[in-house]
């Protein structure tokens, strides 16, 4: 098991080859970036890490966890590493990191951000109302039966329902406990990046899906506002978790703009 700063990481592809960090949303796992790695690392350097709290990490939070210090974390991640400068890819929460780390650093040279936010929509703010709900009243089990419902299209489901019943399995048997992700809900939807002084701020990719259940097509495109160099991507289909859903099309479009 590797782990430095107190965080579980993989490495994927050649040692030698420009590092890439992958950082997944709510769930906070490596494994969510499991149909992209085999085409990045043929690239890159890859690295994915549990955050803090989730996994295989430290699972001690303190009584508040922001995302200042979730993007802290991956500096320190880098400094274990050896890493300079990176590639980096957020989903959701993972994007806000990215965003975050542009913010407090110039080590990130390229940042992908995929169905992020700014701020948060009321739209996506009842979808963590009914989550937490869910978590509150029925209990974990409900929780994770749940999520898929915010993840990926209706017709994906149906298609993949008896791995998504063996993946939820997997997910209780692992899960952080109910505090922590309340406490990582609540440092999502607290975040307001303050993007006041971005002339460091590397090429920055925007990806959005038009059939995102959790986060509005608005919402998610709204991230490339205040960065007029920003490209931005719009996915017709693949839900939030379109990486997961439609990993060819998704890993042809990453790549295309990190090797540039």
């Amino acid at each position: 098991m590797a782990e430095a700063a107190g965080l579980y990481y993989e490495t994927h592809g050649p040692e030698d080859a420009p590092p890439l960090i992958l950082s997944s949303g709510l769930g906070g796992s490596a494994s969510y970036w499991a149909p992209n790695l085999a085409a990045f690392a043929e690239h890159f350097r890859v690295i994915s890490y549990d955050h803090r709290g989730t996994g295989r990490s430290d699972r001690a939070l303190p009584a508040e966890t922001s995302v200042e210090d979730m993007a802290a974390d991956v500096v320190a991640l880098m400094d274990a590493l050896g890493i300079g400068e990176a590639g980096f890819i957020g989903h959701a929460l993972g994007g806000m990191i990215g965003i975050e780390l542009a913010i407090m650093t110039t080590r990130i040279e390229r940042l992908v951000v995929v169905n992020g936010w700014r701020t948060l929509d009321p739209h996506t703010a009842r979808c963590f109302d009914t989550r937490l709900h869910l978590l509150r009243d029925s209990g974990p089990e409900a929780f994770l039966h749940a999520q898929p419902l915010f993840l990926y299209p209706p017709d994906w489901i149906s298609a993949h329902d008896a791995d998504l019943v063996a993946e939820a399995a997997q997910q209780l048997a692992h899960f952080p406990g109910a505090a922590t992700v309340e406490k990582r809900i609540a440092a999502v939807r607290a975040y307001r990046p303050e993007l006041i002084d971005l002339a460091a701020t590397p090429a920055w990719l925007v990806m959005a899906t038009r059939d995102d259940m959790l986060v509005p097509l608005a919402s998610a495109l709204d991230v490339a506002a205040p960065v007029e160099w920003a490209k931005i991507h719009l996915f017709d289909w693949g839900g939030h978790a379109c990486n997961v859903t439609d990993p060819e099309n998704f890993n042809r479009v990453v790549l295309d703009f990190l090797r540039r």
